[in-house]
């Protein structure tokens, strides 16, 4: 068992680690404003559906291969960033799209492609195995027993902690988004700075080293 002082810790840090401006809240928050809360949410199960797989690769061991082998994380680096290009392309190929939000939003295929593009967003980035195998550690022991069922514990409480806060912020993103609605050019640069940030990103992870 967690001790609860480690507990409140852990819940405190890793809330201000989700209101952190960074690659999936914003992301998040751009799905809010132009494709609707649905989205939004969606999106965000998705990424945390990918912090079930970090949780479990640092849990049992299979991140450190990241942390000591530099082609695995080349590897996963480069599939990553090939995959921000991917959507920062989509988002600017269609910048001209009329914001709608109510017909992409409640399509079935469309909430699929939501749900994996958040999904492989957040797997396809060694940073955040990393990031859990050396995040998680700090706050376990093990004179509290198992300590593999203690980290996916404590990923189980950082998925719900990441679930909730994205979704606040990507609501609130659909509440600026009624006064986009007639504002087309507005979205329309929306459109192209979230293909430029995506974009950057995409660098950024490109030239991460380990």
């Amino acid at each position: 068992m967690i001790e609860l002082t480690n507990l409140y810790m852990f819940i405190i840090a890793s809330f201000l680690l989700c209101l952190a401006p960074g690659p999936d809240n914003i992301y998040v928050l751009t799905q809010g404003i132009t494709k609707g809360k649905k989205a939004a949410i969606i999106t965000t199960l998705g990424l945390s559906t990918g912090i079930i797989i970090h949780t479990s690769a640092a849990a049992f061991g299979i991140s450190i291969i990241f942390k000591t082998s530099e082609l695995a994380f080349n590897i996963v680096k480069y599939l990553g960033a090939a995959y921000l290009l991917y959507i920062a392309y989509q988002a600017f190929k269609y910048r001209d799209e009329p914001l709608n939000l109510d017909v992409k939003t409640h399509e079935k295929g469309h909430l699929k492609k939501l749900y994996l593009k958040g999904f492989f967003m957040n797997v396809l980035n060694p940073k955040v195995s990393i990031f859990f195998l050396a995040f998680l550690p700090q706050f376990v022991s093990a004179q509290n027993g198992n300590i593999p069922l203690q980290m996916i514990l404590l990923g189980v409480i950082f998925m719900i902690l990441t679930i909730v806060t994205f979704s606040v912020i990507g609501v609130a993103g659909n509440i600026l988004s009624s006064r986009l609605i007639q504002k087309p050019k507005i979205v329309k640069y929306m459109n192209i700075m979230t293909s430029f940030i995506l974009g950057g990103l995409a660098l950024k992870l490109a030239f991460t080293s380990r």
